[in-house]
């Protein structure tokens, strides 16, 4: 993803900045899914790990990176209070 992006992409739902998330809050993302106990905003339970996400400045939010292109749709986010 190119860097330069992220200095205009906000989160749509906080208006918060977005980075790219740190391979220890993937893994913990991840492992959530896998667990089968992990659902986006619009309430859907995940399946497929995520390989690349977006993650808001207040670490809060995620959203998934698909073939490159971040998915910045507000019931795609997953909220990271559900990781306990």
């Amino acid at each position: 993803m190119d860097k330069r992006l992220l200095t205009i992409l906000r989160c749509p739902v906080t208006h918060k900045g977005l980075a790219i998330a740190r391979r220890d809050t993937l893994d913990r993302v991840n492992k959530a899914i896998e667990a089968g106990t992990v659902s986006n905003r619009d309430g859907s339970v995940l399946s497929e790990p995520l390989g690349e996400a977006l993650i808001t400045d207040d670490e809060k939010l995620v959203y998934p990176v698909a073939n490159g292109i971040p998915v910045l749709l507000e019931g795609e986010s997953i909220n990271l209070d559900q990781l306990g």
